[in-house]
């Protein structure tokens, strides 16, 4: 997601890389590549000009230097750009309110949204967000009109151990009055009614949702919505405030081809916060919204707070600093291979997760996409199988005859295993590196060298930073000085 934004803001960066000061000319064509990126992500127009605008009045501003301490460190033109558009993109998308109001007996939350956008499947992940605080939720399928809605509510209710209240043919109104009262009875404190949804809006709907909303008086109102429809999005959720006044949103399918768009436009048109992003089809793919960790993403640098929240959800403390220990000392094997994949696996797709590394996050449109496939991670898995435990044990055990033989074993090619061989090693000399730099900083530059070649990145020339006019008139001024110095010899 948000690789269009991201190759705006890029380029805006390198326009003005080199430069000496910001002014009018230099700014315009910077602005001129983010208002490309603004429109094909499908940002609303106005809220683009918006942004355009508020940007261009704070880069014209006074630089002021950042202070470490007592030190002043001097911002370059370029830094104080990204600066402006960081704080801009935060401002459009907060300020963040994650909070539900679950006070009541039981309080209430009202899931609505058009079909197809993620309403069954975002109402079991906040069931298990909730029983994560202490909560006992309850599930209400109010949505009759479509049976594979109420069949897969209860598998999910099913597999997290909580009860789905349902009764085949019942109005939804008088269904979900009846699940209030139920929920009070057997001293279940949070009840999620998932509603109907339609492919488009319609009044019936509309009034099925009114009448849901005044005989059950929920707290909290949450309108799924599909970021991947882009501008269309932002104009069905302006309808449904409208009509029901919700609390807050869920963007949901961030991990598929959306463009981002929704995200930016949809606080700034209506007003009311983006609570939570939902990401993939397992139940504890639900996060809080941070605009701070999308807008860095956005500009290129990574998410390193919630690649840590990522972390604490799926990996065991203790077991990470002995793989960590033996990482850094060069001794990992095949089976601590498997068990970091696995846990890679949890923690979403590959992608998405070397999207939120603030190194990674820099080179992911020079990597081919196949690298990144999670595809990928079966195939490696599958050679990894194929070994025996002396293999997995001791990696350097291996010659051409084993690998042969392990080929066969999975069915792959021996050059498919020989290169997966060669880049566990590579990696395994590489995260042996790091832990020498640990204790010596000037082997930085040549590990990353070394991380660049083994995702297979060509090495780029530095640029040469682009002088100022003032300057270019100088530099041609000493030039024509040292030619008449020349002749004169």
């Amino acid at each position: 997601m948000f690789d269009v934004l991201s190759k705006g803001f890029k380029a805006a960066r390198l326009k003005l890389q080199g430069k000496s000061e910001l002014n009018e000319e230099n700014l315009s064509e910077a602005l001129r590549e983010v208002r490309t990126s603004l429109i094909q992500a499908d940002v609303e127009i106005g809220v683009a000009k918006g942004f355009l605008d508020r940007v261009k009045v704070k880069s014209l501003g006074t630089i002021v230097p950042m202070k470490l301490g007592e030190q002043e460190i001097p911002i370059s033109p370029m830094d104080w750009f990204i600066k402006a558009c960081y704080d801009e993109l935060v401002e459009l998308m907060g300020p963040v309110d994650t909070s539900l109001d679950l006070e009541g007996k039981p309080a209430v939350i009202m899931m609505v949204g058009l079909q197809g956008s993620g309403k069954t499947t975002t109402a079991g992940k906040l069931a298990k967000r909730l029983i994560a605080m202490g909560k006992k939720p309850m599930l209400v399928a109010a949505d009759i009109y479509r049976p594979a809605a109420v069949d897969q509510l209860t598998v999910l209710g099913r597999k997290l151990g909580v009860p789905v209240f349902t009764i085949k043919g019942m109005n939804p109104v008088q269904l979900s009055k009846m699940a209030l009262s139920q929920a009070r009875n057997v001293g279940r404190d949070v009840l999620i009614i998932d509603t109907a949804g339609r492919l488009a809006m319609d009044e019936v709907l509309m009034k099925e949702l009114d009448d849901i909303k005044a005989a059950v008086e929920p707290k909290n109102i949450l309108f799924v919505c599909d970021a991947m429809i882009g501008q269309d999005a932002v104009k069905t959720a302006a309808e449904f405030d409208r009509r029901l006044s919700f609390t807050g949103f869920v963007l949901t399918k961030l991990d598929g081809d959306a463009r981002g768009g929704a995200a930016l436009s949809i606080k700034q048109i209506t007003g009311k916060p983006v609570k939570f992003l939902g990401q993939g089809e397992t139940l504890d793919k639900l996060e809080d919204f941070r605009p701070e960790g999308l807008a860095q993403r956005i500009l290129g640098f990574g998410d390193v707070v919630g690649l840590m929240q990522d972390f604490e959800k799926h990996v065991d403390q203790d077991q990470a600093e002995k793989t960590a220990e033996k990482m850094l000392a060069g001794r990992f094997t095949y089976d601590d291979f498997v068990e970091q994949l696995k846990m890679l696996r949890k923690m979403g797709s590959f992608r998405d997760l070397m999207a939120k590394m603030p190194f990674f996050s820099e080179l992911m449109e020079h990597v081919p996409d196949e690298a990144l496939d999670d595809k990928n991670l079966d195939l490696t898995l599958a050679i990894i199988s194929s070994m025996t435990h002396q293999e997995r044990t001791d990696p350097d055990v291996m010659n051409d005859g084993r690998l042969a033989r392990i080929a066969k074993g999975c069915g792959r090619k021996p050059e498919d295993v020989k290169e997966l061989h060669a880049r566990f090693l590579q990696a395994r000399t590489m995260m042996k590196g790091l832990g020498d730099v640990m204790s010596n900083p000037g082997k930085l530059e040549q590990m990353q060298k070394d991380m660049q070649r083994m995702m297979g990145v060509k090495p780029t020339k530095p640029s040469k930073p682009e002088l100022s006019t003032d300057d270019k008139i100088v530099k041609r001024q000493k030039q024509l000085e040292a030619r008449r110095a020349r002749k004169g010899r």
